[in-house]
Protein backbone atom coordinates (compact mmCIF):
# COMPACT_ATOMS: atom_id res chain seq x y z
CA UNK A 1 0.00 0.00 0.00
CA UNK A 2 1.47 3.34 -1.06
CA UNK A 3 0.42 6.52 0.72
CA UNK A 4 -0.61 9.86 -0.25
CA UNK A 5 0.82 12.83 1.58
CA UNK A 6 1.01 12.77 5.30
CA UNK A 7 0.03 16.30 7.63
CA UNK A 8 0.08 16.55 11.20
CA UNK A 9 -2.03 18.81 12.93
CA UNK A 10 -1.52 19.50 16.88
CA UNK A 11 -4.78 21.40 17.91
CA UNK A 12 -4.67 23.06 21.17
CA UNK A 13 -7.77 22.98 23.81
CA UNK A 14 -7.28 26.19 26.63
CA UNK A 15 -9.13 25.08 30.00
CA UNK A 16 -9.66 21.54 28.44
CA UNK A 17 -12.94 22.49 26.41
CA UNK A 18 -12.23 20.17 23.56
CA UNK A 19 -16.49 20.10 22.85
CA UNK A 20 -15.32 17.33 19.44
CA UNK A 21 -17.07 20.26 17.29
CA UNK A 22 -14.50 19.43 14.57
CA UNK A 23 -15.71 16.00 14.30
CA UNK A 24 -18.69 16.43 12.01
CA UNK A 25 -16.60 18.47 9.61
CA UNK A 26 -13.59 15.09 10.15
CA UNK A 27 -16.51 12.88 9.17
CA UNK A 28 -17.25 14.57 6.28
CA UNK A 29 -13.89 15.03 4.77
CA UNK A 30 -13.55 11.11 5.22
CA UNK A 31 -16.68 10.33 3.96
CA UNK A 32 -15.88 12.75 0.59
CA UNK A 33 -12.72 10.73 0.58
CA UNK A 34 -10.50 14.03 0.93
CA UNK A 35 -8.86 12.66 4.08
CA UNK A 36 -8.47 9.62 6.03
CA UNK A 37 -7.54 9.30 9.55
CA UNK A 38 -3.84 7.70 10.21
CA UNK A 39 -3.41 8.42 13.56
CA UNK A 40 -4.86 10.37 16.68
CA UNK A 41 -3.55 10.94 20.24
CA UNK A 42 -5.36 13.11 22.67
CA UNK A 43 -2.74 14.52 25.39
CA UNK A 44 -3.93 16.20 29.05
CA UNK A 45 -2.21 18.97 30.95
CA UNK A 46 -3.20 19.02 34.36
CA UNK A 47 -3.00 22.12 36.75
CA UNK A 48 -0.04 20.47 38.45
CA UNK A 49 1.37 20.50 34.66
CA UNK A 50 0.88 16.49 34.91
CA UNK A 51 0.97 14.79 30.91
CA UNK A 52 -1.13 12.26 30.32
CA UNK A 53 -2.17 11.06 26.96
CA UNK A 54 -4.34 8.24 25.46
CA UNK A 55 -4.72 6.42 22.34
CA UNK A 56 -7.80 6.66 20.51
CA UNK A 57 -8.01 2.68 19.73
CA UNK A 58 -8.74 2.99 23.74
CA UNK A 59 -12.47 4.70 23.05
CA UNK A 60 -15.90 3.39 22.38
CA UNK A 61 -19.21 5.03 22.69
CA UNK A 62 -20.57 7.75 20.84
CA UNK A 63 -18.56 10.18 21.89
CA UNK A 64 -16.87 12.41 19.78
CA UNK A 65 -13.83 11.27 21.03
CA UNK A 66 -14.67 7.38 19.79
CA UNK A 67 -16.20 8.87 17.23
CA UNK A 68 -13.00 9.97 15.81
CA UNK A 69 -11.46 6.70 16.95
CA UNK A 70 -13.42 4.53 14.33
CA UNK A 71 -12.41 6.70 11.51
CA UNK A 72 -8.91 5.83 12.03
CA UNK A 73 -6.25 3.67 9.88
CA UNK A 74 -4.43 3.15 13.10
CA UNK A 75 -0.78 3.69 11.82
CA UNK A 76 0.97 4.06 15.00
CA UNK A 77 2.61 7.42 13.58
CA UNK A 78 2.96 9.70 16.85
CA UNK A 79 5.49 8.61 19.57
CA UNK A 80 6.56 9.05 22.76
CA UNK A 81 8.48 11.35 21.56
CA UNK A 82 6.13 13.75 20.15
CA UNK A 83 3.65 13.54 22.78
CA UNK A 84 6.83 15.12 24.95
CA UNK A 85 7.38 17.58 22.24
CA UNK A 86 3.63 18.88 22.53
CA UNK A 87 3.20 18.32 25.83
CA UNK A 88 5.84 20.89 26.28
CA UNK A 89 3.77 23.77 24.33
CA UNK A 90 0.63 23.15 26.51
CA UNK A 91 -0.05 25.44 29.19
CA UNK A 92 -1.52 23.94 32.14
CA UNK A 93 -4.96 22.64 32.49
CA UNK A 94 -5.44 22.12 28.60
CA UNK A 95 -5.48 19.40 26.21
CA UNK A 96 -4.41 18.66 22.34
CA UNK A 97 -5.51 16.71 19.84
CA UNK A 98 -2.68 15.44 17.50
CA UNK A 99 -4.41 14.05 14.12
CA UNK A 100 -2.12 12.59 11.39
CA UNK A 101 -4.02 12.59 8.10
CA UNK A 102 -3.37 10.95 4.67
CA UNK A 103 -4.18 13.41 2.05
CA UNK A 104 -6.32 11.23 -0.07
CA UNK A 105 -7.72 13.07 -2.90
CA UNK A 106 -4.58 12.80 -4.08
CA UNK A 107 -3.84 8.97 -4.99
CA UNK A 108 -5.42 9.41 -8.51
CA UNK A 109 -2.76 12.28 -9.37
CA UNK A 110 0.10 10.74 -7.72
CA UNK A 111 -1.35 7.29 -9.87
CA UNK A 112 -1.25 9.75 -13.12
CA UNK A 113 1.71 11.55 -11.89
CA UNK A 114 3.78 8.27 -11.77
CA UNK A 115 2.65 7.21 -14.98
CA UNK A 116 3.77 9.48 -16.84
CA UNK A 117 7.15 9.22 -15.32
CA UNK A 118 6.94 13.02 -13.65
CA UNK A 119 9.19 13.77 -10.93
CA UNK A 120 8.22 15.74 -7.38
CA UNK A 121 11.23 18.42 -7.56
CA UNK A 122 9.54 19.99 -4.15
CA UNK A 123 6.51 19.67 -1.87
CA UNK A 124 5.78 22.99 0.13
CA UNK A 125 2.69 23.73 2.53
CA UNK A 126 2.35 27.21 3.84
CA UNK A 127 -0.67 28.18 6.33
CA UNK A 128 -3.34 30.07 4.88
CA UNK A 129 -3.01 32.95 8.08
CA UNK A 130 0.59 33.30 6.93
CA UNK A 131 -0.03 33.57 3.26
CA UNK A 132 -2.87 35.88 4.39
CA UNK A 133 -0.79 37.96 6.88
CA UNK A 134 1.55 38.60 3.66
CA UNK A 135 -1.07 39.62 1.10
CA UNK A 136 -2.31 42.21 4.18
CA UNK A 137 1.21 43.71 4.45
CA UNK A 138 1.93 44.04 0.58
CA UNK A 139 -1.75 45.79 0.25
CA UNK A 140 -0.81 47.98 3.27
CA UNK A 141 2.55 49.19 1.32
CA UNK A 142 1.21 49.43 -1.79
CA UNK A 143 -1.82 52.07 0.21
CA UNK A 144 1.06 53.91 1.47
Amino acid sequence: MTLGPIELLVLGFPGNRFTGGIIPEIERLVEAGIISVADVLMIHKDQDGEVTFAELEEADGDDPVARLSRMMKGLDLIGEEDVLEFAQALEPNSSAAALVFEHTWFLPLRDELAGSDAVLLSNMRIPGFVVQEVLDAVEALEEE
